[in-house]
């Protein structure tokens, strides 16, 4: 009789062990398989969207990449003189040109046919961006009629945030990046001189 009582509960104890590590088991794989996909099912669309969004060189694999790689000055969303949103993140991963410049400054107005050549010379490894400020942006969109340099984008910073987030505080002036997003060079450059050499040596 004793026999015959022990075994069946010997029997339920193991059959209770085995159930317990398999629901353990079962619980972590299901965590495990079920918030991934729903951390990557998140993620994709934003940043496929940031990368779509802007125009970005890549694909939506390569723009989630550049994603979680773009450096903190890059973070920022604008508007061109043209009315199209543009998004920072887009220039992550290559050398970038800032040139910050108002419309009633003959200094800029000499920059930009040297500004214009090196972002024609480098299209496809570097991005040129100009960031004009200083004045309404009708007056900044006449600036780049008259200047010839409707070939890359040109952003209507009005209010200065982009002016504020590299700590521009005069026009007529340059802010290069590297690759990272890294400050390699800041300065005036009169008549864009040496602009020419310095992304070359970013972009090889």
């Amino acid at each position: 009789m004793r026999v015959r009582a022990l075994l069946p509960a010997t029997l339920a104890a193991a059959l209770l062990t085995l159930t317990a590590c398999g629901s353990d088991d079962g619980s972590e794989a299901a965590g495990e398989g079920s918030a991934p996909p729903t951390a990557s099912a998140s993620a994709p669309p934003s940043a496929d969207s940031g990368g779509n969004g802007t125009g970005a060189d890549g694909t939506g694999a390569d723009a989630g990449t550049g994603t979680a790689e773009v450096p903190e000055a890059l973070d920022f969303t604008a508007t061109t003189v043209d009315g199209t949103p543009f998004d920072g993140k887009s220039l992550a991963g290559k050398p970038t040109v800032l040139w910050f410049w108002a419309p009633w400054c003959p200094t800029c107005k000499g920059q930009a046919a040297e500004t214009a050549e090196v972002a024609a010379a480098h299209q496809g490894r570097a991005h040129v961006v100009g960031v004009a400020g200083l004045d309404r942006t009708a007056a900044m969109r006449d600036f780049v009629a008259d200047t010839g340099t409707g070939s890359f984008p040109h952003l209507a910073d009005e209010a200065g945030e982009v002016w504020k987030r590299f700590e521009i505080t005069q026009q007529s002036h340059y802010v290069i990046l590297d690759e990272t997003g890294a400050t390699v060079y800041e300065g005036v450059l009169p008549g864009g001189e040496g602009l020419a050499e310095k992304v070359a040596e970013l972009t090889g």
